[in-house]
């Protein structure tokens, strides 16, 4: 698959709008869902088509959501600190081109934390992971 620089960007920005309180093993985890989407082997997958599409398809990712206060700044209109940016990027970039192992086990999804409640479509999921401020899942087949 050919990525573009589109792809490095918006799998960067989804990185800090969704993991930038998280280190970079963090921000490496959160990226594999999202590759682990993108390589999912559908010829026409649902979650959508390269790195950007899977990142932007609606209601996937909630710092893509317009009223979500990161989207200002995930949309260009108020910059993201540069070395908060820089980190992200080294993840996009390490995930990207597959030099660090996938330590979600294959996961797909992810939650953080810090939501009040599970999501209900964790339990129908198999946990793989907990790092930092997410729990990690994959699809029971």
């Amino acid at each position: 698959m050919t990525t573009t620089d589109k792809d490095r960007d918006i799998l960067a920005r989804t990185l800090w709008g969704e993991a930038r309180g998280e280190n970079l093993a963090g921000q490496i985890a959160v990226a594999w869902t999202i590759r682990n989407r993108v390589f999912d082997g559908k010829a026409k997958s649902w979650w959508g088509e390269g790195y950007a599409g899977v990142c932007l398809k609606p209601w996937q990712f909630s710092c893509w959501n317009k009223n979500d206060p990161n989207y200002a700044y995930l949309s260009g209109a108020k910059p993201i600190p540069a070395v908060q940016y820089a980190q992200a990027l080294k993840a996009a970039d390490q995930v990207m081109a597959g030099t660090t192992p996938d330590p979600t086990g294959g996961a797909t999804h992810y939650y953080a934390t810090t939501m009040p409640k599970q999501p209900t479509w964790a339990k129908e999921a198999k946990q793989t992971l907990k790092l930092g401020h997410h729990v990690f899942f994959k699809d029971v087949p």
